[in-house]
């Protein structure tokens, strides 16, 4: 209860008027747990009788939260600046969910990887709960839905969640593992299988590319199993003893979806042996895991095409 009270205090002395950063977004900032480091983006105009989407974005491995925001490039800028534009993404998903609230918190800690994050708190399983529920708390409105969202390292930050729970929770809607899902084994199956036939409306995403010929500097950068393509390939195995999907193809992708298309898979072809870990959330990657299977699934953007958010880059 006291770490309750000392959050919600400090974000209620961080969120005064003029930390506004656009006429259509309020940013606030504040640290957790001594090294972690929470940033909210929610819409300024925030109506509390409206549905709510409180989206967790655990940032990537060696990342800031700036840098996952993205911004328009000078010269000078770091490259990291150009990559993920999540700020951008999230300014395209209001412009689409015009009857909702969408929020999105960003989640960093100090050592820039959350696998690392883990690995220097025995206690995660008992933490990473904590602060979702905490975080969720603190937003207002009618009727919230809670998504989990993450890219590369990210992932492991949902799976700390899912190791610290019995059951997934009904309030949390939709999870998006962005090129991110490194940790899934079978362990955790039961938790998604349960979490999607009891719970209405809920919604899975897995997004990767084939890693495991990717080369970089003429060396493999993941083994033959450590990489997401394979891990991604031995959850829809593990799905279609339960689900029935339909395969689609495109010049650059296979596409798997459930019947209803609450479950899809994107998998990156990769013929020439090259890196596409951070394109799939650049060319509207963000975007696309919020709003497929939904009415404004690829409406005025498209999954691995040009970036739909350009004009929303600050």
């Amino acid at each position: 209860m006291c770490k309750f009270l000392s959050i919600t205090l400090l974000f209620f002395f961080i969120a005064q008027p003029g930390n506004s950063q656009s006429s259509n977004t309020s940013i606030d900032s504040f640290r957790i747990h001594t090294d972690i480091k929470v940033t909210v983006d929610q819409p300024i105009r925030f109506k509390a009788n409206k549905e709510t989407i409180i989206t967790f974005y655990a940032l990537p491995n060696g990342n800031t939260t700036e840098q996952t925001m993205g911004k328009r490039m000078n010269g000078a800028d770091d490259w990291h600046f150009d990559i993920q534009h999540i700020k951008a993404q999230t300014s395209f998903i209001r412009y689409q969910l015009k009857n909702k609230n969408f929020v999105v918190i960003y989640l960093a800690n100090d050592l820039k990887s959350w696998p690392a994050w883990k690995q220097s708190h025995l206690n995660y399983k008992e933490l990473i709960p904590h602060i979702v529920d905490s975080l969720a708390g603190l937003i207002t409105g009618k009727k919230k839905s809670i998504y989990l969202n993450g890219h590369s390292g990210g992932g492991s930050f949902i799976f700390g969640y899912l190791a610290g729970i019995k059951l997934i929770p009904k309030s949390i809607k939709r999870i998006s593992f962005l090129d991110s899902d490194y940790g899934y084994d079978s362990l955790y199956y039961e938790k998604f299988l349960n979490w999607l036939s009891q719970t209405k409306g809920t919604a899975l995403n897995i997004f990767a590319y084939n890693d495991s010929i990717a080369l970089y500097n003429g060396k493999p950068i993941v083994s033959p199993t450590g990489g997401t393509w394979y891990r991604s390939h031995l959850f829809l195995t593990h799905l279609r003893n339960d689900y029935n999907f339909l395969k689609t193809t495109t010049d650059s992708l296979i596409i798997y979806k459930n019947e209803d298309k609450r479950i899809q898979f994107y998998f990156k072809k990769n013929l020439n042996r090259g890196i596409y870990h951070t394109q799939q959330v650049e060319l509207n990657g963000f975007i696309h895991s919020i709003l497929c299977g939904t009415k404004y699934d690829s409406k005025k953007y498209k999954y691995y095409g040009i970036r739909a958010y350009t004009a929303f880059i600050e």
